[in-house]
């Protein structure tokens, strides 16, 4: 699924996340995944993953809780 975050009209990420449906995790049935280059000069790539669990019911929703999570981090 494309996805386009923005934040305060600038695109804060932009790309494709993955949307797989998932068994045996007694809270969720679903996991969004996407990379993105990563670091100072953008020459790591950075894989995520986040579990379709409460706030997350989408993959704009899971950008969104990454990017807070990240900035929480420091990063």
């Amino acid at each position: 699924m494309p996805v386009l975050e923005t934040f305060r009209g600038e695109t804060a990420w932009e790309g494709t996340v993955k949307v797989f449906d998932i068994k045996g995790n007694p809270k969720a049935s679903r996991c969004y995944a996407w990379s993105h280059l990563d670091g100072a000069d953008d020459s790591d790539e950075r894989f995520v993953a986040v579990l379709g669990v409460p706030p997350v019911d989408s993959p704009a929703r899971a950008v969104q809780v990454s990017i807070v999570a990240d900035a929480k981090k420091g990063k």
